[in-house]
């Protein structure tokens, strides 16, 4: 038995206590090794339901936040998953074993090539990734039936809404960084978006731009 896996199993104990129920995303989570995305000096932390830090002003999310978004998203290894900021690449990484590929894209370089180096690592095959300002999306690859995004929006993005596919969904974090944000599921319709109160999380802003090299 590895030294990661007791801390793991009480972790996927307080998930199904924190309402995951979804056996896919739990196996998810369980597959995928939270030590190998977070710096050196805290993975006794790893497998600790808590965000922690990676660098650049990021951090890693709470699992059970990670677990939360990603079941409200209804996995589907049959469709493709736009995810806006890869971070340390661990929620693109148990979004790979969900879906049929993960596209992911972020703004700090040096954080997207250690994500690339994890993803070849752990032969992630069907993620791939680009630096650049996720707010913009990734419109040579739309429309997407499932967007996440891992930075709050001061509002849903008409941008990314208008790269979701007709009944395609979307979880992004919506308010103010001094504030506790909400967390959305949008989807799409016909007719415009029908929009549901997923509770409060907190998350990094979600910044225009890209910092180029230095980032």
């Amino acid at each position: 038995m590895d030294r990661h896996a007791e801390g793991k199993a009480r972790l996927i104990l307080d998930l199904r206590r924190g309402g995951i129920d979804d056996p896919d995303v739990l196996g998810a989570l369980e597959a995928v090794p939270r030590e190998l995305f977070v710096p050196d000096a805290f993975r006794e932390h790893a497998y600790e339901n808590a965000p922690l830090p990676i660098g650049k002003g990021q951090t890693i999310s709470q699992p059970l936040v990670v677990a939360t978004m990603t079941q409200a998203l209804k996995p589907d290894k049959r469709k493709k998953v736009l995810e806006i900021g890869t971070g340390s690449g661990y929620q693109a990484a148990v979004l790979s074993l969900l879906f049929r590929r993960v596209y992911s894209i972020e703004r700090h370089r040096e954080l997207l090539r250690q994500a690339e180096a994890r993803f070849r690592q752990l032969d992630l095959h069907n993620v791939v990734t680009k630096a650049g300002d996720g707010g913009l999306g990734w419109i040579e690859q739309a429309p997407f039936e499932r967007i996440m995004v891992t930075a709050a929006a001061h509002d849903v993005p008409p941008i990314l809404v208008d790269q979701l596919a007709i009944g395609g969904i979307m979880i992004v974090p919506v308010g103010d960084q001094d504030d506790v944000q909400t967390l959305l599921r949008v989807i799409k319709t016909e007719d415009g978006v029908e929009v549901e109160d997923l509770g409060g999380v907190r998350f990094v802003p979600m910044l225009p731009g890209d910092p180029g090299n230095e980032g």
